[in-house]
């Protein structure tokens, strides 16, 4: 069967007409798709509630890991697309094919993991649009938890990947509404710009663990997967694709050329938007709840805060940002995480297909979806949540950076689309970052909390 379908793709792609190409604005927009959904989706309640607990604790003390991160998030996202389309073949395939014996078992060790780990995320994300909508008076949470995660199940098992990247692409604008609560907010911008220096920077352990929780969930691990399921997806949707999409090594020099730029333009755009919702909220809540000394105790609690500083329109457009950013990242945690457990073990997926044809991938889904709406329906606290699955992203965010640059520079992997020198250092520096925050992290953990 797999013969058949590499010879059909093969077929295909020697019968392919390329059509005459985008140019300008068109171009552009064009080129947004899985770079600019990775980014929107790091902004997902976990974010939102870390960098709130961040400017509330710390005022602008944390804003130094804006541009510090920046620069790791846009090359460890471009190394991720770049394997997908060197290769036609997702991370978790890429794994499995790098790895064999032991180490094979090592990396389905972590794939299992970060398949729980995104549950326990898909959970707070679901609790957490719940309680946005209780903040909007629309009724109870754990209400709106089950009717949001049954909702989005229903769109994976039973759309198209074209109408889920369609709902995906327009929920990013909801994230512009931290930057309208950025706008509103009395900010001291003399006292911000001493944060992005980093001249408030802490050695306690208690704002470290928090630098941690940011690093994790700005280098969320479900990302690295999700930037190359999503590209293949789009590589599958192309008049050439297919089953077996068709790589950089087998399109005409030009075609490849111009997808690398534009994959580039995509990550690029993508990251930026992100570290820009998350400047955005680390200013905002330490203008007001910093500024005041208010404690976030929940997500309704860090919008409701705003509303005596900020005026009422601030506390709605930070619920509808809470809301969208958790359909938004529900369904990406979802795919994210049975999408590489299905490829690791040599199972198809692909959410074009029907559950019928890749049963496997379904059922991960469906665990995933069931399993997120009933550990909402029992949590309570969805800050705490959010902010300790953060962490847990920041502990185990290195050993899978390791496997993506020890997959970047194969050259028998990649071929002549190797990860180049100035990538590669960016990515290893990200590597021992996060290899140094797992260290901080479970030194956390053990010691326990966040504290002021």
């Amino acid at each position: 069967m797999d013969a058949a379908r590499e010879q059909d793709a093969g077929r295909r792609d020697d019968e392919a007409v390329e059509t005459e190409p985008p140019t300008g604005p068109k171009r552009f927009l064009k080129a947004l798709g899985p770079g600019l959904i990775t980014g929107a989706s790091d902004d997902d309640p976990s974010g939102i509630a870390t960098y709130a607990q961040a400017g509330a604790i710390y005022g602008y003390g944390t804003l130094w890991t804006v541009p510090f991160v920046l620069p790791l998030m846009i090359a460890v996202q471009e190394i991720c697309d770049r394997t997908a389309s060197a290769t036609g073949k997702s991370l978790g395939a890429l794994a499995r094919s790098r790895f064999t014996g032991a180490w094979r078992f090592v990396v389905l060790i972590l794939l299992v993991a970060l398949f729980a780990a995104n549950g326990l995320n898909v959970a707070a994300d679901l609790l957490a649009v719940g309680e946005g909508m209780e903040l909007l008076h629309a009724g109870p949470a754990q209400l709106w938890s089950a009717v949001a995660g049954l909702a989005i199940g229903a769109v994976l098992f039973f759309g198209s990947f074209a109408m889920v990247a369609k709902i995906i692409r327009w929920l990013c604008l909801s994230l512009f509404a931290y930057v309208g609560v950025l706008v509103v907010a009395q900010v001291d911008w003399a006292d911000v710009l001493r944060g992005l220096a980093g001249f408030q920077f802490s050695l306690s352990p208690a704002y470290l663990g928090m630098v941690v929780a940011i690093l994790g969930t700005s280098l969320s691990p479900y990302l690295f997967f999700w930037q190359s399921e999503d590209r293949l997806e789009e590589l599958r949707e192309a008049p050439e694709g297919g089953d077996q999409p068709v790589p950089l090594e087998r399109r005409r020099s030009a075609t490849a050329r111009r997808q690398l730029v534009d994959t580039r333009v995509d990550v690029v755009v993508g990251m930026v938007f992100s570290v820009l919702v998350m400047f955005a909220i680390i200013v905002a809540t330490a203008a007001t709840l910093g500024a005041e000394g208010k404690s976030v105790q929940s997500a309704a609690d860090a919008a409701a805060a705003l509303e005596p500083i900020a005026g009422p329109a601030a506390s709605v457009l930070f619920a509808l940002g809470f809301i969208g950013s958790g359909l938004l990242a529900v369904p990406v945690l979802i795919v994210a995480g049975s999408a590489a457990l299905a490829a690791a073990l040599g199972k198809d997926w692909s959410l074009a297909a029907s559950p019928r044809r890749d049963p496997f991938f379904y059922t991960l889904v469906g665990v995933g979806t069931v399993g997120g709406v009933v550990l909402a329906a029992v949590s309570t606290d969805a800050v705490t949540l959010l902010v300790f699955s953060a962490l847990i992203n920041g502990i185990v965010a290195a050993p899978f950076l390791i496997i993506v640059m020890v997959i970047a520079r194969n050259r028998e992997i990649m071929g002549r689309y190797r990860v180049g020198a100035v990538a590669a250092t960016f990515g290893w520096i990200a590597a021992a970052v996060m290899s140094a925050a797992s260290v901080i992290g479970l030194v956390q953990t053990v010691a326990g909390g966040f504290g002021g």
